[in-house]
């Protein structure tokens, strides 16, 4: 079931970050139980279209786990959910400060029930600071980080790179970096923590290297005019034939070389490689001779060289390309083609556990295989505190 089995969590339902990060670590085989809104009992979890009734399956960052509606609001419900959290190695959430402690679940409360917890919390800005509570998403924490200013062409605005490094980057994966890191640290001290994962903090960790750089002059604070933002010719993306792109990233002399060689140009009449004032000419140049042929010609050319190229490719080409095709990066579970878990283990390989479930879909079943009575699980729908479609 993968290297994380006999892991527990719990997880508060939310957006983005908190979510991926539990797929993650149901993938390598967690038991995740999802705590969804009783009220959503019935609606479609998932925000993409799809035909009525199943749009579920389409949300992928849920699949893996089992999910329990509660309504956290009602006294049984939340003492229900700190029952369960009484049991589990870790627990996920990604409100705004404040929010957990208002429904009686924060840290104190929780690690006072169960020291070994790893309390694990995401959030935008931290959980203090001066704009802490107040709303965002990944394009404004990652323009608080620096991040966002760096990316995008010369001459022109900053570009969001989707919401990769702020929620997925900056948030997802360190949060499961910090939870796993938390429940090693228990095991070992048995005592567990509170992870305080901030998107801005994890964007601006990803961006290590380029403070470095700041640090030390080689950075120039303009976007297009470094070596890894698409300033240089030789780490860039150029337009074929056909309208469609290639990516080149020859940064080594050796690689370099290779990439003169196979565009037709002579080292002797090109300049330094290294020399920035040249490098708006000799991405002209590049520019010219890529337009010259298709990217499948290019692709023929280069692909199997150590230019350091690749095609830019749609992600419903990725899906078919010949190498992701061999590696089985794209899987398809309950007939949706989505990428497979990540990374590999060569003695404990990750799967995937179940396809996304429906808004309160194993509510009775999670109750009972943690510890509640027939009984008690039959009060807790009198009350109100939980809820199960159908």
């Amino acid at each position: 079931m993968g290297p994380l089995e006999g892991v527990r969590v719990i997880e508060l339902a939310g957006i983005g970050p908190a979510p991926f990060c539990a797929m993650l670590l149901a993938d390598m085989g967690a038991e995740v139980v999802r705590v969804d809104r009783a009220a959503n009992v019935g609606l479609d979890d998932s925000r993409v279209g799809g035909p009525p009734g199943e749009e579920h399956r389409f949300n992928l960052l849920a699949r893996g786990r089992r999910n329990i509606a509660v309504d956290l609001k009602n006294k049984d419900g939340a003492a229900a959910v700190l029952r369960l959290i009484d049991r589990a190695d870790a627990l996920i959430e990604g409100f705004r400060p404040g929010v957990m402690e208002r429904l009686g679940l924060g840290p104190d409360t929780c690690l006072a029930r169960n020291k070994r917890l790893v309390y694990g919390r995401m959030t935008g800005w931290g959980q203090d600071g001066p704009i802490a509570h107040v709303a965002g998403h990944d394009i404004n924490y990652i323009a608080l980080s620096g991040v966002l200013s760096t990316i995008g062409e010369r001459g022109g605005p900053p570009v969001p790179p989707l919401n990769l490094v702020g929620d997925f980057g900056g948030g997802a994966l360190y949060l499961a970096m910090g939870v796993l890191a938390g429940i090693i640290s228990a095991r070992h001290t048995g005592a567990g923590q509170v992870v305080d994962c901030s998107m801005v903090e994890g964007s601006a960790s990803l961006m290590t290297m380029m403070y470095a750089a700041l640090a030390s002059g080689a950075w120039v604070e303009k976007r297009g005019h470094n070596r890894t933002d698409g300033g240089a010719h030789y780490y860039h993306v150029y337009e074929t034939k056909d309208g469609e792109h290639v990516a080149i990233g020859s940064i080594e002399p050796q690689f370099y070389a290779l990439l003169l060689q196979h565009t037709g140009l002579k080292p002797e009449d090109v300049p330094e490689q290294t020399d920035r004032s040249t490098w708006p000419d000799m991405q002209k140049r590049l520019a010219a001779i890529f337009k010259a042929k298709t990217r499948a010609e290019w692709v023929a050319i280069m692909q199997d060289t150590d230019i350091c190229f690749a095609p830019v490719l749609r992600m419903s080409e990725a899906i078919r390309h010949e190498h992701n095709r061999h590696r089985g990066s794209f899987i398809e579970v309950d007939g949706i083609t989505q990428p497979g878990p990540a990374p590999r283990f060569s003695a404990t390989p990750s799967q995937v556990q179940r396809p996304p479930s429906r808004i309160g879909a194993d509510t009775d079943a999670i109750l009972k295989d943690w510890g509640f009575s027939g009984d008690e699980v039959a009060a807790l729908h009198r009350s109100g505190a939980v809820r199960s479609p159908g």
